[in-house]
C-alpha cells in the first residue's frame, strides 16, 4: 500500500496546485483528522465570470472518488484566483474540488477535467476536450478521530441521523431572516428593490466576534460570525436561509453575478458565503438552503429542471454539499398561494427537483419542501409526494398555532402509512405578520411552548425553527439582533434537550393521543415508555392496559425551565390510571417509563 501511495502521490504532484487559501501545506500527501475536509485544486485555463468562455457552463471538473464509505461523484467549481474570499477575485486558473470522508482510510479519485460548449450541463452525454489533470489520480487519508458524526441523512425514519455516529439530530432553530445572507460585509450584495431595503451589518454581535473566529478582506463578517456564536451560545443548532430571493420578499441574495445573470456565479461572494458556512458546521450549527420563494418557483426554466436550473443546484452542491449537516428545501411556500397569481410549479416538476438532488448530492444530505400555511392548500401537493423516494421531508408552515399539533400529527401518519416516513419540522409558524414575538412583547412565549413547539414534537417532528412575522422591530427581513428572543430559544433548548434524552427510543416512538384524555398528547414505545404531555397542566388519564411492565414510574418535568421537579410513586400497568400534573400555573410533561 504504502509504495502504491507513493505514486499516486508522484502523479498528484505533478498534476495539482494548491489552493491559495490552503497556504504552503501539501495537500496531495497529508493527512486530515475526520473533522477536515480535502481540497484540490487545478490549474486550468484563465477565465473570469464575465468572459466568452463561460466558466459556469463550459468547463466541467469532477472527482470520481472512491473509499470506504463507496464511490461517490463530486463536482468541481470555478475557484477565480483560488482566494476570492479576500481578494475580491472575478477571474483566475484555479478549479477546485470540495472532498471529504469521515470514515477512517484511503480515498483516491480519479479526475475529469475537461472543456466544451455547455459541457457542465451535458456531462454525461458529451465529452470535451481534456485540460490539464484531466485522468490523474488524487487521494487523501482521514485518520482515526473520536466523536465524529459524518452526514446528516435520511433514514427512514422520522428522525434524520448522521452517517457515521448514528446520532438523531433533534432541531432548534432560526427561520428569521429568511435572507440571513443579506450581509453588506459581502461580496455583490445589494437590494435591487429600493422600496425593500433589508441588507444587514448583525452590528449588535460584532461585540460575538471571538479571536480567532474567521473574518475576510481586513475584518469583515464579523457580525454575521458573532451572530452564529450567539445564537450556538443559546442551544441553536439550525438556520434558515433562502440562497435566491429575486423577485421575492426581500430581492438581496442570490448566487448569481447580478440579479438579472442566471447562468455566470460571483466567485467571491459564494467563497465568503462559505467561511459563513464553515463556521456554522464548526458551531453544530445544520444549514437548511431554502433554494427559492414561491414568487419566483417558475424563474428557472419555467419550473422544470432545465439547463439553469440544474446549473444552480450543481453551483451549491459543488461550493456547499461538502458540509456536514445540510437540508436541501425545494421552496418556500411551494405551489399554488392564494394571495398570489404567480404561476406555480405542478407535481411532477417538484418530483423532479427531489430527483435531481437524490442523483447529483454525492452526500445524500436531506431533501424537503416548504409548505404553504392552510392546510387546504398543502394537501394536494404533499399528497402527490407521499411515498417519493427522492424526498425526505417537509418543512411545514401552519398559520394557526392551535392546529399545529393535529397537521403535524396527518402527515406523520400518512407518510409512515405509505412506507416512507417523513422527516417533519415546524419551521414557520403563523399568522404571517406575528410569527414568533420578540420577548419585550411575549416574554413567556406560551402559546408557542405549548403549542407550536411541544405539540410538534409531540406529534413526532424531528425539530422547530422560529420564524419573526412580518412586523415589529425585529421581523423576518430586517432581523439583526438574534437577543430579541432569547426566552424563546431557552425554552427550545429545554424541550430539545428533553427529547435528546430518548435518543435511542425516538425511531420507535410513535403518537399515541387515543391513549389519554383530550386534555394531553403521549408519544409511546411499544407500549414500555411513554411520555405524556399536559399543555394546561392539571390531570388526565392514560391507558395502560397494553403495558408491558407490571409497574412503572413516574417523572414530571418543567418545559418552562426543563428541570425535572417532581416525581412522583409508582403506577401499575395493566389497567388505566390517572396521571395529575404537580400544579394547573403551566404545562407538564411525564415520563413513564
Amino acid at each position: 500500500m504504502a509504495r502504491l501511495i507513493g505514486f499516486l502521490t508522484s502523479i498528484a504532484l505533478l498534476l495539482f496546485s494548491s489552493c491559495a487559501s490552503e497556504g504552503d501545506v501539501d495537500l496531495y500527501t497529508h493527512t486530515i483528522g475526520a473533522h477536515g475536509h480535502h481540497t484540490f485544486c487545478f490549474t486550468g485555463p484563465q477565465l473570469s465570470e464575465s468572459s466568452a468562455v463561460n466558466p459556469f457552463t463550459d468547463v466541467l471538473l469532477q472527482l470520481h472518488l472512491d473509499g470506504p464509505e463507496g464511490k461517490r461523484v463530486i463536482p468541481g467549481f470555478f475557484a477565480a484566483d483560488g482566494n476570492a474570499a479576500e481578494t475580491g477575485a472575478r477571474s483566475g486558473d484555479q478549479w477546485c474540488v470540495h472532498a471529504r470522508g469521515f470514515t477512517p482510510g484511503i480515498y483516491s479519485g480519479l479526475v475529469r477535467f475537461e472543456q466544451g460548449d455547455n459541457l457542465a450541463l451535458h456531462e454525461n452525454s458529451v465529452q470535451g476536450e481534456a485540460l490539464q489533470g484531466h485522468g490523474a489520480v488524487a487521494y487523501f487519508e482521514v485518520e482515526q478521530a473520536d466523536n465524529i458524526d459524518g452526514w446528516l441523512q435520511y433514514a427512514n425514519s422520522p428522525y434524520p441521523r448522521f452517517s457515521e455516529s448514528g446520532k438523531i439530530y433533534l432541531k432548534s432553530g432560526t427561520n428569521s431572516p429568511e435572507n440571513l445572507l443579506a450581509f453588506a460585509d459581502i461580496d455583490g450584495t445589494y437590494a435591487y428593490d429600493t422600496a425593500k431595503q433589508f441588507i444587514k451589518t448583525y452590528s449588535t454581535h460584532v461585540a460575538d466576534w471571538k479571536p480567532g473566529d474567521p473574518s475576510w478582506q481586513n475584518g469583515k463578517g464579523k457580525g454575521l460570525i458573532g451572530a452564529l456564536n450567539y445564537l450556538a451560545s443559546e442551544g441553536i443548532n439550525g438556520v434558515y436561509f433562502v440562497t435566491n430571493n429575486i423577485d421575492g420578499d426581500a430581492r438581496d441574495v442570490w448566487p448569481f453575478v447580478s440579479h438579472d445573470t442566471l447562468d455566470r456565479f460571483d466567485v467571491s461572494k459564494l467563497a465568503q458565503w462559505d467561511i459563513v458556512f464553515q463556521h456554522a458546521e464548526k458551531l453544530g450549527i445544520a444549514l437548511q438552503f431554502v433554494t427559492q420563494e414561491t414568487e419566483n418557483e417558475m424563474m428557472l426554466d419555467n419550473g422544470e429542471v432545465g439547463l439553469t436550473r440544474a446549473l444552480y443546484y450543481r453551483e451549491l452542491v459543488a461550493r456547499f454539499g461538502y458540509h456536514n449537516a445540510i437540508v436541501w428545501n425545494l421552496g418556500e411556500e411551494n405551489g399554488h398561494a392564494t394571495w398570489s397569481e404567480d404561476p406555480y410549479q405542478n407535481d411532477q416538476q417538484r418530483k423532479d427537483m427531489a430527483a435531481w438532488f437524490g442523483l447529483y448530492d454525492p452526500y445524500d444530505h436531506p431533501v424537503v419542501i416548504h409548505t404553504l400555511p392552510e392546510f387546504n392548500l398543502k394537501k394536494p401537493i404533499l399528497n402527490a409526494l407521499l411515498g417519493n423516494d427522492d424526498l425526505d421531508g417537509v418543512s411545514q408552515q401552519i398559520s394557526s398555532k392551535s392546529s399545529v399539533h393535529a397537521d403535524m400529527l396527518h402527515w406523520r401518519t400518512k407518510s409512515d402509512s405509505a412506507g416512507r416516513s417523513w422527516i417533519l419540522a415546524m419551521d414557520e409558524i403563523g399568522p404571517w405578520h406575528t410569527g414568533s414575538q420578540a420577548d419585550a412583547i411575549d416574554p413567556a412565549h406560551d402559546t408557542l411552548r405549548k403549542e407550536v413547539m411541544w405539540g410538534s414534537f409531540m406529534a413526532g417532528a424531528y425539530g422547530v425553527e422560529w420564524y419573526f412575522g412580518w412586523r415589529g422591530d425585529q421581523h423576518d427581513l430586517n432581523a439583526e439582533d438574534f437577543r430579541s428572543r432569547q426566552n424563546l430559544w431557552r425554552q427550545t433548548k429545554h424541550c430539545v434537550d428533553f427529547f435528546q434524552e430518548f435518543e435511542l427510543h425516538l425511531d420507535d416512538m410513535r403518537p399515541a393521543d387515543h391513549l389519554v384524555g383530550d386534555n394531553a398528547w403521549c408519544l409511546t414505545k411499544s407500549n414500555s415508555i411513554y411520555l405524556v404531555y399536559l399543555p394546561n397542566g392539571g390531570s388526565t388519564t392514560l391507558d395502560l392496559s397494553s403495558a408491558e411492565k407490571p409497574v412503572y414510574g413516574v417523572v414530571w418535568t418543567n418545559p418552562i425551565n426543563g428541570k425535572q421537579e417532581v416525581s412522583t410513586s409508582n403506577v401499575t400497568g395493566g389497567e388505566t390510571i390517572t396521571l395529575q400534573a404537580p400544579s394547573d400555573e403551566h404545562d407538564w410533561v411525564a415520563t413513564i417509563l
